[in-house]
């Protein structure tokens, strides 16, 4: 089948490298663009105005993202690139009209509807839809996607550290009574395309912020199934995320036996990549691509074991995901529109 796909906040960066996949996807139709809002970005501009490298690939204007209008353009599938609350507001009006939504915010990603007004500033009035919608991580939900009516698309920093820790978590490697310690750098484009001073050409630098309490430590906790100490820091480059992740292992953890656990998880998953031992992940060699590459070291005198991971956040961490969740919800190959060229370059 063609699956018709509505994105809505098309003119964001993760809305547009939506659209830049979806475009080079042989079983999928963009049907229509949609803002964030209610209201048409600068009187519907065409895509191609926004971001010029979709100039003679695709005119479609950026409408009014209401639900009456989304569901109009009659799409089997909605991508939300939203901000959480418009993803809450959206979802259950899209959901009742048949559409399968993919919401790539945080609206959906917690269980407990009282961890909203702690970790994003808003009361969430829809606790049942946090019981049926399914984590989108595809590598460890695969199964559930396949019947899934919402899923809850994972966030960049979550799937970096996710990917990496939760075989160990599932096999009980992690010593118990600690909690393995996430370092994250981000690209600048993690932070979307609305202006902050610190996001500014002259004055980005590598810097902590969010320390101890950045939004996205439950989402890793709970997805994860352990405590975790996440650190997110910026870094002075458009797109990626590096992820130094520190874990005190339970005795008998040999690096054969490591090795083996990931080669027995993930050498299967077309976008997982394991690193032979000495070469590391980079932001570089993940760059406009769905791939989660992931390193290993272990030092085996202390049980102390050192695991990097790399994704590109606006594509293994957003809109690449989503579609790869997409593919398998809607019996597609899972690397349509992901292992294809891309059309031109991979700026935001």
């Amino acid at each position: 089948m063609t699956v018709r796909v509505a994105i809505v906040g098309a003119a964001g960066y993760t809305g547009a490298e939506a659209l830049d996949i979806l475009l080079r996807h042989p079983g999928a139709e963009v049907v229509g663009l949609f803002g964030s809002d209610r209201r048409a970005v600068d009187a519907a501009q065409t895509i191609d105005e926004l971001f010029p490298r979709f100039r003679t690939r695709c005119a479609l204007p950026v409408l009014a993202g209401s639900a009456e209008a989304i569901i109009g353009s009659r799409p089997h599938a909605a991508l939300l690139a939203t901000p959480h609350e418009a993803s809450h507001d959206l979802a259950p009006a899209l959901l009742d009209a048949g559409i399968v939504v993919f919401d790539l915010s945080a609206a959906f990603r917690l269980s407990e509807a009282g961890a909203y007004p702690a970790h994003y500033a808003f009361e969430h009035r829809r606790p049942d839809l946090l019981r049926t919608a399914v984590y989108g991580l595809v590598e460890h939900n695969r199964e559930r996607l396949r019947a899934a009516s919402l899923v809850a698309v994972p966030g960049c920093y979550p799937t970096s550290a996710i990917l990496p820790l939760r075989p160990l978590v599932d096999a009980g490697a992690v010593r118990a009574g600690t909690r393995p310690i996430i370092d994250s750098t981000s690209g600048v484009s993690g932070a979307g395309r609305k202006p902050h001073l610190t996001n500014l050409f002259c004055e980005v630098s590598q810097q902590a912020y969010g320390v101890l309490s950045h939004r996205h430590q439950p989402e890793i906790n709970q997805h994860c199934g352990t405590p975790t100490l996440f650190t997110p820091h910026l870094g002075p480059y458009d797109r990626g995320i590096v992820s130094t992740i520190h874990v005190e292992l339970a005795p008998g953890w040999t690096d054969a036996r490591l090795r083996t656990l990931y080669e027995d998880r993930y050498a299967r998953e077309p976008f997982i990549r394991l690193l032979a031992p000495g070469r590391w992940p980079s932001a570089g060699a993940v760059r406009g691509t769905n791939y989660c590459d992931i390193a290993l070291a272990l030092d085996a005198a202390h049980d102390h074991l050192i695991i990097v991971s790399a994704i590109d956040n606006l594509v293994k961490g957003a809109a690449g995901q989503a579609v790869q969740a997409m593919n398998v919800r809607f019996a597609l190959p899972e690397g349509a529109g992901l292992l294809a060229p891309r059309a031109e370059g991979v700026a935001p």
